[in-house]
């Protein structure tokens, strides 16, 4: 027969095998086969006996190879839904010092978050050896950020820290292992896996239709599997282990029956409205659906109320809508439950059966209920969307992976156990430095990502990869430390103008690292201390400008006369700022006007004026009928007991003396100092007079005194 798929459903109460043929797209069911199993060989959809198990598959085989005549040595099979492990998690990366982002970075930056979610699983299982137990078989981005903004893609973003966010599925290895094993034993090669889950979701729920929040619920004997769709992928998966036996269990509590005449019971009124039972005593009663959802309404609440917790768990909210599959879904009043435990209105809950399947056709009278929509999803998932197992050697070591999908080399890594991160090349030593005391970090380069080699050519992580290729995975190279000056740090910074004298200068910020001024061409290294001087001072500039010798507070010019300190302004050292005396502390502006006039020479005649000293005493007399005045030093300045003339200099802080001087009585010869008389060129007696009366030339004179000489001719 030819493209026939033989699919098994291999659950906890029962096997399923059905034979479909696929024709342009149209599936057609040809056969089918059920068997329940003899033991609880089963639990919870994990294979507990693969013995026990690999018999009902062998019978279940060899019946549908007798009515068709055919040999099968393939099947398909899936992985419970309740042995999945599905975790979210958010990664991120500082890229402000790295180059625009490409589609490998974004890839490594993936990886590393599906990494960090094994991780959080093998933590979360105890046991980080459990890390290699599990399978990534497959995740989905749920959203990146830049900054912390949404952003569709992060392909040649530039930001400060990028993000993505995603969720990962896992699968424990035993599961597949175990599955390989009882197929091998019924003479089957296992040709394709898929998730229970996902083969329920993939026929009943379109891609196009995973936008919205819908819940899965398949309900079997043993557990009842819950698969979530929303934003347009599967978002979760969860397991409640209460279904359809919890039910039997209730009618044989109820109604005194084994557990078999239980199930009969159950499966009865659900197909047919009611069912006549036997209790252990020997009475006969007929039992009704509707009596039968009010016999066991609390069983009913119980398994209602575990889907909805692990539901609201899963969702954090209740969904749009839910759809129950699988023959635990048919217990009576179990959609009304539901919908009344999520607060959902009652046509949101609801049985799905195989009619809801599109493209699906059958050559034979199936069930139209939901306990075969999962053997069929099965059948047409593994089909669709087959799970293989290919080995790839990585770093010399075999690697062997769970392909549901096109794996790539970020995949390898994954399965390898490589740490993606640990890859990357360590980001170059940072540098702190401190910037008017403020600590400043200076990043490093970044690491470059790893160098990988695939059958001996570089590639990158999302490459494809194929059975048997062989991969090379080296260390990615270092970053190196910053290369970073102190324009870098501090921007282009402006001078302005001033003026010195009369003269234009530019005055540039000071800058200085420890302690130095610097240019902003330095190149800053690790525990650098900067000091950032926007405001300039008159010392500062005068330090780094040609008149730097006057960085010094202005010399006062100042004498101790009797001991009296006495500064002189007129003489001393002055800088002005806009014709304002200003000090080395004084800040600088822009268009200031600096003046300066330095320390003058002060001589004793000088200091005098300064001190506006009357040293002398005047007379006016007339000698000779001309009027004149007399003057006459009365006290006089000393400087360590020497008398000061008029040209000596004068050192500052001297300490002076003022001094009377002792003989300041005017005489009569006091005027010839004043006038020109030549005595040597009379003839005659001379007669020396004052005010008529004959004087000597020593006599005293005082202010008024009319003096006069004359000859009188010898006779």
């Amino acid at each position: 027969m030819k493209d026939i798929i033989f699919a098994l459903d291999i659950g906890t109460r029962s096997v399923n095998g059905l034979l479909l043929n696929v024709t342009e797209g149209k599936y057609r069911l040809i056969d089918y086969e059920s068997m329940e199993h003899t033991e609880r060989s089963m639990l919870d959809g994990q294979i507990h006996d693969v013995v026990a198990v690999s018999k009902i598959i062998h019978t279940v085989k060899e019946k549908l190879e007798e009515r068709h005549q055919i040999t099968l040595t393939k099947v398909c099979v899936a992985a419970a839904g309740r042995a999945l492990k599905t975790r979210r998690t958010i990664v991120s990366t500082d890229i402000q010092k790295q180059p625009l982002m490409d589609r490998e970075a974004i890839s490594f930056l993936e990886l590393s978050a599906v990494q960090k979610a094994q991780y959080e699983l093998a933590e979360e299982e105890k046991d980080q050896d459990q890390l290699t137990h599990y399978y990534c078989v497959g995740y989905s981005v749920l959203q990146y950020k830049l900054d912390g903004d949404i952003i569709g893609s992060l392909i040649d973003q530039q930001g400060a820290l990028a993000e993505v966010e995603i969720i990962a599925t896992f699968l424990p290895k035993v599961v597949v292992e175990s599955l390989i094993s009882a197929l091998n034993r019924a003479d089957l090669d296992m040709e394709a896996l898929t998730l229970e889950p996902i083969a329920a979701i993939n026929v009943l729920i379109p891609e196009s239709m995973r936008r919205l929040n819908v819940a899965l619920v398949d309900i079997g004997a043993g557990t009842s599997d819950i698969a979530l769709t929303d934003a347009g992928t599967i978002t979760a998966y969860g397991m409640v282990s209460k279904a359809g036996d919890e039910i039997t269990e209730a009618i044989s509590d109820h109604y005194l029956l084994d557990f078999n005449e239980a199930e009969r019971v159950k499966r009865e009124i659900t197909e047919q409205g009611e069912a006549t039972l036997q209790d252990i005593l020997g009475f006969e009663t007929v039992v009704t659906k509707k009596e039968l959802a009010m016999d066991i309404k609390e069983a009913i609440d119980d398994l209602a109320t575990a889907i909805a917790s692990e539901i609201m768990t899963l969702n954090k909210r209740a969904p749009k809508a839910v759809m129950l599959v699988g023959g635990g879904s048919l217990t009576p009043m179990l959609t009304h439950a539901l919908a009344e435990k999520l607060q959902l209105p009652s046509n949101r809950v609801a049985t799905r059966g195989t009619e809801a399947i599109k493209d699906l056709q059958t050559d034979i009278d199936v069930p139209q209920g939901p306990e075969f929509i999962t053997p069929i999803g099965i059948a047409i998932a593994a089909k669709q969307n087959p799970v293989h197992y290919i080995s790839v050697t990585v770093n010399d070591r075999a690697v062997r992976l769970f392909d549901m999908k096109q794996l790539t080399v970020g995949d390898c890594l994954l399965a390898a156990g490589i740490e993606i991160k640990k890859m990357y090349g360590r980001p170059g030593m940072a540098y702190m430095i401190t910037v008017n005391s403020q600590t400043i970090t200076l990043p490093g380069t970044h690491g470059t990502p790893p160098k990988i080699q695939l059958n001996g050519e570089s590639i990158h992580v999302d490459a494809l990869i194929h059975h048997n290729d062989k991969m090379l995975v080296e260390k990615g190279d270092d970053g190196k430390e910053p290369e970073v000056t102190l324009l870098d740090v501090v921007g282009d910074i402006q001078p302005f103008n001033i003026y010195f004298n009369e003269q234009s200068y530019k005055v540039f910020p000071m800058i200085k690292v420890n302690d130095k001024p610097t240019t902003l061409e330095y190149p800053l290294k690790d525990g650098d201390r900067v000091e950032l001087i926007e405001q300039i001072d008159l010392q500062s500039w005068l330090n780094q400008s040609e008149f730097h010798y006057l960085a010094h507070e202005p010399e006062i010019f100042a004498i101790y006369l009797d001991d009296k300190f006495m500064p002189f302004e007129a003489v001393s050292e002055r800088l002005l700022i806009n014709n304002k005396p200003a000090t080395m502390q004084t800040k600088l502006r822009a268009q200031d006007k600096i003046s300066y006039s330095p320390l003058q020479k002060v001589t004793k005649e000088r200091l005098v004026d300064l001190l506006n000293l009357d040293l002398t005493e005047q007379i006016n007399v007339t000698f000779n009928g001309e009027p004149v005045t007399i003057e006459k030093a009365k006290r006089a300045l000393y400087h360590h007991d020497r008398q000061l003339q008029d040209d000596d200099l004068i050192e500052p802080l001297s300490k002076l003396t003022l001094k009377s001087l002792p003989d300041t009585t005017f005489v009569f010869q006091d005027v010839f100092r004043y006038v020109h008389f030549d005595l040597m060129k009379q003839r005659g007696h001379v007669c020396i007079l004052k005010n008529n009366a004959p004087t000597t030339f020593l006599d005293p004179i005082t202010g008024g005194d009319i003096l006069e000489i004359k000859y009188e001719s010898k006779t």
